[in-house]
C-alpha cells in the first residue's frame, strides 16, 4: 500500500516537471507581449540612429548622437554587436565634440577660458592628450603675452602629458602635427617656463627638445636659452660649492676633478651658444644674433686666456657635430 502510494506521488512530480519545462520552452518560443515590443523599440531606434549616422552633415550626426544616447539609456547593458557599435559612435562624439570646444576658445586667445573648459573637461578624463597638449598651447601663448597667472598649470600639464608620450601611451598626436614635434614643443615650453625657477631641469628639457625631430632641432632660440640655462643652474652651483672647499685649499685629485666638470658644463654651455649663432642666418634674426655673438665671444674669452682664436671655426664647424654629452 506505500509502494503503491509512493509510486503514484513520484508520477505526480514527474508530471508537475515536465508541465513546468513545457511551459518554460513556450515561454522561450513565444515571447511576452512587453518582451515583443521592447524588441521592436529597439529596433526600430536603431534603424533611426543608423539612418541619421550615415549622412555627414553635422546636424545629421548630432541627431544621431542623440538617438545613440537614448538607445543606450534604454538598451545600454545588452551585450549584442549593436549596442557595442553605438557606445563607440557616442564615445567618438563626445570627444570630437571636446576637442572642438577647448580648440574653438584657445584660437579665440580667450586663455583663461581655455583653462576653465580644460580644467573641466580632465576632471573626467585626466588624460586627455588633447586636452593637455591644447593647454600647454594655451598657457606658453599667455606667458607670452606676460600673464604667468597660468605657469604652474602649465608645467603641471606639460609634464603630464610628456609623461604619456614617453610612456609610449600616445598614438594620436592631435592636437600637434606628430609625435616628435609634441615632445619638442612640450619639452621647449618646461625649458621656457622653468628657465628661472629651476633652470637645471630648464636646460635637461631644452636639451631634449633640440633633440627631437621637430621645428626646435633648428631654432637657435632653444640653443641659446640651453646654454643660458647650463651656466644659471649647474655651472652656477658646481662653481659655488667649488669656491668653498677649494678657494683656499691647495690642488688636489679631488680639486682637479670638481673643475673639470666646471670646465665641461662651459664647454656645453659655449657650444650651445655656438650653435645659437650658426643657426641665425635669417635677414631678421641678425640683431638677435650680434647680441648672441657678443655674449659667446666673452664666454668663450673667458675660458681661453681672454682669447678669441678658434672661435669663428667653433661656429663654422658646430652644427656638423653631436651634441655634447
Amino acid at each position: 500500500m506505500r509502494k503503491s502510494t509512493r509510486l503514484c506521488l513520484h508520477a505526480i512530480a514527474a508530471a508537475l516537471l515536465m508541465s513546468g519545462l513545457a511551459s518554460l520552452v513556450a515561454a522561450q518560443r513565444n515571447p511576452t507581449m512587453a518582451e515583443q515590443q521592447r524588441d521592436a523599440d529597439k529596433e526600430a531606434l536603431f534603424a533611426q540612429y543608423t539612418e541619421l549616422k550615415r549622412i555627414p552633415q553635422s546636424d545629421k550626426q548630432r541627431l544621431a548622437y542623440e538617438a545613440g544616447k537614448k538607445y543606450l539609456r534604454l538598451f545600454g547593458t545588452d551585450t549584442d554587436p549593436n549596442v557595442k557599435e553605438v557606445r563607440r559612435f557616442v564615445n567618438e562624439y563626445e570627444r570630437v565634440r571636446r576637442q572642438y570646444d577647448i580648440d574653438t576658445v584657445y584660437k579665440s586667445k580667450d586663455y583663461a577660458k581655455t583653462f576653465v573648459i580644460g580644467r573641466a573637461l580632465l576632471q573626467n578624463e585626466p588624460e586627455d592628450f588633447y586636452v593637455l597638449g591644447t593647454l600647454v598651447e594655451a598657457g606658453y601663448d599667455s606667458a607670452l603675452a606676460g600673464n604667468t597667472t597660468l605657469n604652474a598649470e602649465t608645467i603641471a600639464h606639460a609634464r603630464k602629458a610628456r609623461q604619456l608620450l614617453e610612456g609610449g601611451q600616445i598614438t594620436k598626436a592631435d592636437p600637434f602635427t606628430s609625435l616628435e614635434v609634441a615632445r619638442g614643443f612640450l619639452n621647449f615650453v618646461l625649458g621656457y617656463l622653468l628657465r628661472d625657477q629651476s633652470p637645471v631641469e630648464a636646460a635637461a628639457a631644452f636639451r631634449n627638445a633640440v633633440q627631437t625631430d621637430s621645428p626646435f632641432k633648428t631654432d637657435a632660440s632653444a640653443y641659446h636659452r640651453m646654454g643660458i640655462a647650463i651656466l644659471k643652474g649647474e655651472f652656477a652651483q658646481l662653481s659655488a660649492e667649488y669656491n668653498k672647499q677649494f678657494a683656499s685649499k691647495e690642488a688636489s685629485a679631488e680639486q682637479s676633478a670638481m673643475l673639470q666638470r666646471i670646465m665641461h658644463l662651459a664647454d656645453r654651455a659655449i657650444d650651445a651658444y655656438a650653435r645659437a649663432v650658426a643657426l641665425s642666418s635669417s635677414a631678421e634674426q641678425q640683431e638677435a644674433r650680434s647680441k648672441i655673438l657678443e655674449q659667446l665671444t666673452t664666454l668663450y674669452k673667458n675660458f681661453h686666456n681672454n682669447s678669441d682664436a678658434g672661435l669663428k671655426e667653433l661656429i663654422a664647424d658646430v652644427l656638423t657635430k653631436p651634441l655634447p654629452e
